[in-house]
């Protein structure tokens, strides 16, 4: 720990205070231990919660006596040693419920005098440190040297300021949660207002007024009648090759755009214009998978290259002179006829396939060329509009995420709340602490460790 503390504050480390205590598993072949689920067992695999009061495991109370394990009470914080999310994470939790944990979990228990939910927040602020300061070289799997972890200098405040500074942080993580869950719930927003945009769009309500005069009414039609053409694609068996065609797959369709820097594929030119003639794909023809789940993966070919081909799992539906790309991924994407497909399919396991000749039956809307390049226009600048705000919502994303850390960082500069000349000292907190463990004989296991 560096800097200057705050006055009335101190340095001390977790041995000062009672130092860490582990747990253990007991035997999984004595059925008694775990025939009933009677006390929280924590692992690594619990501590994705700050707030610990359950776990995926549990131990009868037989197992809490036979097997030698300790009973830690509420008010205990829990930090993982052992695992291999140590890698980049120190994951640390506050007991609520009294309990007990397995060998890769290490214990400060509650102290007299040390409020323990500044505790839990005064090691989450450092974990990033003792992750960096405590770590072991050489180990198999990520683990932290107890002893440099008890040894780790950490601030004390005086017992009255800890509890403002636990009374502050809450109130202020409160607000970062209704924050954090409002801007967690826009990007489902975003996704309906574009889906009740496409479904206006195909509907005919983004120009409704605007093309009444004659010539501009909407007739339906089948793909394979208004486009100029609808063919799915197939994979050669031979041809591969390090340059020539391009060769699209359904995973080169990402956010319904060609991604053809992932894993890019090339076929010869002699295939593509021989066994694979069928599938030649230009630009502005719209590819469409038909083969899930999931379903509805749409993007436009780009002009980056002058021909491309398709393997079998995507469907090519070519514009005419009745119809624009941007018109067919607009029905495509909020028409009824995939949408139906997809309803049917729900729920299914396993894959689901369209046929081709199900795509060529798909009924499309067609409004005249000018209205269907009017409608792409709104509908694009509507979608412009929500990427917009999309990007808004993960830039503030991120100031929120790094809001907690800001909290605490200022809570333990001692920024956070006023110091107070009449606080007690923590030097003489400390020394209290000190006396009082040293009094204190060493708690049996199977019995509950209180303060």
């Amino acid at each position: 720990m560096n800097g200057e503390l705050p006055e009335g504050w101190t340095s001390f480390a977790l041995t000062h205070i009672g130092g860490v205590s582990g747990g253990k598993t007991p035997s999984k072949t004595n059925a008694a231990f775990w025939s009933s689920p009677d006390v929280p067992w924590i692992s690594p695999k619990d501590m994705k919660r700050n707030m610990l009061d359950n776990s995926e495991d549990r131990i009868s109370r037989i197992a809490l006596d036979e097997a030698s394990m300790v009973l830690y009470p509420a008010g205990s914080v829990l930090m993982v040693t052992r695992s291999g999310i140590l890698q980049h994470t120190f994951p640390v939790a506050l007991a609520s419920v009294d309990l007990t944990v397995n060998q890769d979990i290490k214990v400060i228990r509650p102290v007299e005098g040390m409020n323990p939910k500044f505790m839990f927040y005064l090691i989450k602020n450092f974990a990033n440190d003792i992750l960096s300061v405590c770590s072991k070289d050489g180990t198999t799997v990520q683990s932290i040297d107890s002893e440099k972890l008890e040894n780790f200098s950490l601030p004390l405040p005086p017992a009255a300021e800890q509890n403002r500074i636990a009374q502050k942080i809450d109130e202020l993580l409160s607000q970062v949660d209704t924050l954090q869950a409002r801007i967690d719930a826009i990007p489902a927003l975003l996704k309906r207002f574009r889906q009740s945009v496409l479904r206006a769009a195909v509907c005919g309500k983004l120009t409704t007024g605007f093309f009444t005069e004659k010539g501009h009414s909407w007739s339906y039609k089948k793909a394979s009648d208004v486009c100029e053409k609808v063919q799915s694609g197939g994979t050669p068996k031979m041809g591969f090759s390090e340059t020539g065609i391009p060769f699209l797959k359904v995973y080169n369709i990402v956010n319904q755009k060609i991604n053809f820097e992932y894993r890019p594929q090339y076929i010869l030119d002699k295939i593509h214009t021989s066994s694979s003639a069928k599938s030649v794909t230009k630009a502005g023809d719209v590819v469409m998978n038909i083969v899930g789940p999931p379903l509805g993966k749409i993007a436009t070919i780009p002009a980056t290259h002058k021909e491309w081909n398709i393997n079998q799992a995507l469907t090519l539906f070519r514009p005419s002179s009745d119809i624009t790309s941007g018109w067919i991924s607009i029905v495509l994407e909020g028409g009824d006829s995939l949408q139906n497909i997809m309803n049917e399919t729900k729920g299914s396991a396993g894959q689901v396939n369209i046929s081709l000749s199900q795509c060529r039956n798909f009924i499309f809307p067609v409004p005249s060329p000018a209205e269907q390049t009017e409608i792409v226009r709104r509908v694009e600048q509507l979608f412009a509009f929500a990427d917009q705000l999309e990007a808004k919502v993960a830039s503030a994303k991120k100031r929120i995420d790094h809001l907690t850390q800001s909290i605490l960082a200022k809570a333990f500069r001692g920024e956070l709340v006023p110091q107070d000349p009449n606080d007690e000292p923590a030097s003489v907190l400390l020394e209290r602490i000190k006396a009082q463990r040293a009094a204190v004989p060493k708690a049996k296991r199977g019995r509950k460790v209180s303060g």
